[in-house]
């Protein structure tokens, strides 16, 4: 961490991130043996939020036996532990062996639309390796990848957190200055990542739609931006092929056009986006962030 990093956080934090500076220099086959330690302690020692998984599986599959809800829970904090573990290496991993681990389908959907000179918003979620997507999209995507954020209130995590996102070339966008960072890069072949399946309160406008069988709000920035700004947007999909490897695929979303076209009151970007991560989380269960309290707010 560089030195201006350092001061922005208090100094007794220093030995902290000179441990996980050290783990994240470890090989990943290593820490993935300090993951299976993590999923025990979790999982069966601490119950790492177990009330809060089990209850979001049950409401998601209520199709589902305990059985197989317990199956998908066990699956989950499996991910999950390895999942820590992968974003620390992120503060040291080479750009060769994550470019290796995180390979993209079809990139060529984002040069596409960087190359008729249009911001992109790309769509992603709680689903997989997030965090992976950033550093890796900004190894094998062409223009520059920015990913919005909500800052962290520790400061050492924040600082930490932010060297992790932007060691390999990409941008960190607290959320609060997303207009500001679109108004400053419209025409300069940026791609700005939203995650799109937060928890959006009464104060962020939400988009209510059915998702996973349960009265669900969405963020609707992704819809206000593209019109504003004219941007072509993406869904940004991750799956875990097997531990450590992952593939990325992007799909079409309806763009500003789309939106435009719209009746009064429709999010076709926004619904859209709840659809196909539907479709992923039902394909892969075990890979969604089931820790997350993601139902929390009740429509007006």
């Amino acid at each position: 961490m560089s030195p201006a990093a350092a001061r922005s956080y208090p100094w007794y934090y220093a030995p902290l991130n000179w441990l996980l500076l050290g783990l994240a220099h470890l090989p990943l086959g290593a820490l993935y043996v300090v993951a299976d330690g993590l999923y025990f302690l979790l999982a069966h020692g601490l119950r790492y939020r177990s009330r809060v998984v089990r209850e979001n599986l049950r409401n998601s599959f209520p199709e589902k036996s305990e059985a197989e809800i317990q199956r998908i829970s066990r699956a989950f904090y499996r991910h999950f532990t390895q999942l820590v573990v992968e974003i620390l290496k992120l503060a040291a991993i080479q750009p060769a062996e994550l470019a290796r681990r995180a390979r993209w389908v079809n990139p060529e959907l984002m040069a596409g639309a960087l190359a008729r000179q249009r911001p992109v918003i790309t769509l992603g979620s709680h689903m997989g390796n997030w965090e992976w997507i950033l550093g890796s999209g900004a190894l094998a995507l062409p223009g520059v990848m920015a990913g919005v954020y909500k800052p962290f209130k520790n400061p050492f995590v924040e600082a930490f957190m932010r060297r992790v996102r932007t060691r390999l070339g990409a941008e960190a966008v607290p959320m609060l200055a997303t207009l500001r960072y679109l108004v400053q890069h419209r025409r300069g072949g940026r791609n700005i990542s939203l995650l799109t399946d937060q928890a959006a309160g009464p104060e962020d406008r939400p988009y209510w739609t059915t998702f996973l069988h349960q009265d669900t709000g969405f963020y609707s920035s992704a819809e206000r931006l593209a019109a504003q700004f004219d941007c072509a947007v993406l869904y940004v999909g991750i799956r875990r092929l097997r531990r450590g490897y992952y593939e990325i695929k992007f799909t079409e979303m309806p763009d500003a056009a789309a939106v435009a076209a719209a009746p009064p009151g429709a999010f076709p970007i926004t619904e859209a986006f709840a659809r196909q991560l539907e479709r992923d989380i039902q394909a892969s269960p075990e890979q969604y962030l089931w820790t997350h309290r993601r139902w929390k707010h009740k429509r007006r």
